[in-house]
């Protein structure tokens, strides 16, 4: 099984998918970005396209790493990752879909004033113009699907070990 960990950048999926990991037994996280820096190390390099998830080569290798690791090893993967173009997303679940592999979806979720001061006051990677550039991208991508496609945590007043906990609890039930 996948354990998606969705949402926008800076709302605390790697750190929840780390967490996570530490409560269900057999997992492992996959980051699917590193796929994206794979493809970012190609040189002389791809056409920039601002985002590495518009080049049509991530999706399916996402999908297909995605599919050999839990070939070799079984278990959950718990992939941390921000996928907030619909096609995109469909693309994915589609080619997991095809190879029979479970994806349960889960969106982290904060009111913009709290995602605004944590990617502001982040310690560990510094405010980031990246992840404030996104957030009308979140907005429109949760008013218009992704939170009918995905169970939400809002952790607008959770720390992470309490957004991982729920997740936990929630793949248990």
């Amino acid at each position: 099984m996948i354990v998606w960990i969705n949402g926008t950048h800076g709302v605390g999926k790697t750190t929840t998918a780390a967490l996570v990991q530490r409560l269900v037994p057999d997992s492992r996280v996959l980051d699917a970005e590193k796929v994206g820096e794979t493809l970012m190390d190609i040189s002389p390099g791809l056409p920039w396209t601002g985002n590495f998830q518009h080049w049509p080569p991530w999706r399916p290798l996402v999908v297909e790493t995605a599919h050999q690791v839990l070939d070799y090893t079984g278990g959950t993967l718990v992939m941390p990752m921000t996928v907030l173009v619909e096609e995109y997303w469909r693309e994915i679940g589609d080619g997991l879909r095809q190879h029979g592999i479970p994806v349960r979806h889960f969106v982290l979720h904060a009111d913009r004033d709290t995602l605004r001061r944590r990617i502001e006051g982040d310690t560990v990677m510094g405010p980031s113009d990246f992840r404030l550039a996104h957030l009308d991208a979140y907005d429109h991508a949760a008013r218009t699907w992704l939170h009918a496609e995905a169970e939400v945590v809002d952790t607008t007043r959770l720390t992470p070990t309490d957004a991982a906990e729920r997740i936990a609890v929630s793949l248990a039930g």
